[in-house]
């Protein structure tokens, strides 16, 4: 379980950081190497979730994405200082009940 958590979060921020900063070539005017490198780290994101040990590939994804969710509400918290309110963490928190569901329940 702490493997699939790690590599979740780890998923996670190499999917923000890398569309973060293709989001700051493109729409900030940022240097294009932040595009290159954003683009790379996008890559590595795209092949982080095969190394989880879930069966299915359709499952590990809905499973990530209330974890991105979560991760996505903290680096908008971090990163771009947007407070989150009440509702986000509500939110947040019903993602989080889906993925342990989705993950953990008896089959």
């Amino acid at each position: 379980m702490v493997s699939a958590i790690f590599l979740f979060i780890i998923a996670g921020l190499a999917e923000i950081g890398g569309g973060y900063l293709v989001w700051l070539w493109l729409r900030e005017n940022a240097s294009p190497w932040y595009g290159v490198i954003g683009s790379l780290i996008l890559v590595l994101y795209g092949i982080i979730p095969t190394l989880q040990n879930f069966p299915t590939f359709g499952r590990v994804y809905a499973a990530y994405g209330g974890v991105f969710i979560v991760l996505a509400i903290l680096w908008g918290w971090w990163v771009d200082k947007n407070t989150p309110d009440l509702y986000d963490f509500i939110g947040a928190a019903i993602c989080m009940i889906g993925v342990s569901v989705i993950l953990w329940a008896p089959r």
